[in-house]
């Protein structure tokens, strides 16, 4: 590869801001440039990169199921009519060298929410042709012919991999996500801190837990409303994110009397002023591969609480760097909150989570990604 520039295609549907998967492609084509890869982006939508080629494919459709089918057909297409050296998808396609399994393993997940549905809920879920449809792609993608190598994102989803499908041909790869370890600091907290008390109009004195997540159902925003219920009245959740259902997440603070104790501020482009606000990070997610923003919260020196089934309990060792507890344990929630109440107990696991990561770099993984791609186009 040091001879021959190598002419990758990464396929994902859309760019947001918000989105951990997208967040991900970007810094590693930014990265990929820097050590020679010729890049193309194949997407129906995707933000202007500097040496990027976008390859705009965007099929009609209505619906979910019409969206992601209709997408894989065109994308597929897409493939078959250019020349790439290697192809990563982010989606479920069989049309791709090297799957990047950053949305997990679908059927796990569904398995996850059933426990949050209610019985018809849970039968509406199984009867579900989308739901269908996706776990009908997956097992196509990981039995592919064409399937060189998997990346996950953590060892959780790689063990949830083999446990569905078995001792697939492809190859297995763990590259973790990177984060800059300039932006998320602790000194985020000097900076921030007392104008954001300001503009979220809390007092002086608060304890400030920070909810980062969009999708409430998915990560866990109930529980984290209901544990606030069991700390005293100067704990605060401050809760950066979006989801359509924000009335019902209003109502269920209401209910529970904690309205006044919570702060909804919507999706932001960037969340570091409230990593500088806040003393704890809480997200007791259903479940999740890796979320980005457990990686920011632990590069800002904030202690963190999630659950076991979010992909970072890979780094997160319970009561040494962090807390880990079942997603739906309300009571152990709490109980976590309690300790993070001591602000030498903060210190310490906000900054053992730190030292961890030091040298975690968007390099590091590019270069991981780069002997991947080597190694796979060896082989063939």
């Amino acid at each position: 590869m040091s001879t021959h520039k190598p002419r990758i295609a990464l396929i994902r549907q859309k760019y947001t801001n918000f989105g951990g998967a997208e967040r991900f492609a970007a810094a590693a084509l930014a990265a990929l440039i820097e050590r020679g890869a010729r890049l193309a982006v194949v997407a129906r939508a995707w933000q202007h990169q500097p040496g990027v080629e976008i390859i705009k494919v965007d099929p009609f459709h209505i619906g979910r199921l019409w969206r992601d089918r209709s997408f894989a057909k065109a994308a597929c297409n897409v493939i078959a009519q250019r020349e790439f050296d290697l192809v990563q998808s982010h989606e479920r396609l069989t049309c791709c060298d090297i799957y990047r399994a950053g949305d997990g393993v679908h059927a796990e997940w569904l398995r996850q929410r059933a426990r949050i549905l209610s019985p018809i809920g849970r039968v509406l879920q199984f009867l579900s042709p989308y739901h269908r449809y996706v776990r009908k792609a997956e097992r196509a993608l990981f039995t592919s012919g064409r399937l060189r190598a998997v990346i996950c994102n953590s060892d959780m989803v790689r063990q949830e991999i083999i446990e569905r499908f078995g001792e697939i041909d492809a190859r297995i790869e763990i590259v973790y996500n990177a984060v800059d370890l300039e932006r998320f600091s602790p000194l985020l907290r000097s900076r921030f801190r007392q104008s954001m008390l300001t503009e979220l109009q809390l007092p002086e004195r608060s304890l400030v837990y920070l909810f980062v997540g969009s999708g409430y159902a998915r990560k866990g925003l109930a529980q984290a409303l209901r544990a606030l219920s069991q700390m005293p009245l100067h704990c605060y959740l401050v809760v950066v994110g979006k989801d359509r259902r924000l009335r019902r997440y209003r109502q269920l603070a209401r209910r529970i009397g904690v309205e006044a104790r919570v702060r909804f501020v919507g999706a932001v482009d960037d969340t570091t002023p409230y990593y500088g606000c806040a003393d704890v990070f809480v997200l007791p997610t259903l479940y999740d591969p890796f979320p980005n923003v457990i990686l920011e919260a632990m590069a800002c020196a904030l202690p963190v609480i999630t659950s076991r089934k979010c992909g970072a309990v890979d780094l997160l060792r319970d009561g040494e760097n962090g807390f880990v507890c079942d997603a739906l344990d309300v009571d152990g929630l709490a109980w976590r909150m309690r300790e993070l109440l001591d602000a030498r107990a903060r210190e310490k696991l906000g900054f053992a989570a730190r030292n961890l990561l030091e040298g975690w770099n968007a390099a590091l993984m590019a270069d991981r990604l780069l002997s991947l791609y080597r190694d796979v186009l060896i082989r063939e």
